[in-house]
């Protein structure tokens, strides 16, 4: 008998952990940028998105497609003492929306944690089944 691992739900679940830990990283990148005014290029820092899309292997799970930077319009403070303002007074600062950013946060935790329920409840019925067995 042969055995298809097409919907193997360990790796399903791990896929699902790695993307959403990678999400995790992206989000606090933002987070501890959100006040970064010169990001080394001589403008702020620009925000950062992970794409997921499905795994190259037919349907065994999501995975990071890509990094998109957020190319929105950076909003301005008025700062005449930063040393980094223009003529009118005002500073560029990143385009990173803190509650936006927690909100993101929060919905990737979710994720996180529904993934890791899911290899919980399958090492349980492995168990289950390893018990049945003897």
């Amino acid at each position: 008998m042969e055995v298809n691992n097409t919907f193997n739900p360990i790796d399903i679940a791990i896929s699902g952990l790695r993307a959403q830990g990678k999400q995790m990283e992206l989000i606090s990148s933002n987070v501890a940028n959100a006040r970064t005014s010169d990001a080394g290029n001589g403008e702020p820092y620009r925000r950062l998105e992970a794409a997921f899309g499905s795994s190259d292997d037919d349907i065994g799970g999501v995975g990071l497609k890509k990094i998109l930077t957020d190319m929105s319009e950076f909003p301005k403070i008025f700062d005449p003492g930063n040393p980094k303002a223009d003529e009118q007074g005002y500073v560029a600062m990143p385009n990173v929306n803190l509650p936006t950013e927690m909100m993101n946060l929060n919905i990737a935790t979710r994720a996180y944690q529904a993934n890791a329920a899911v290899l919980k409840r399958y090492q349980q019925m492995v168990d289950i089944t390893l018990e049945l067995l003897r």
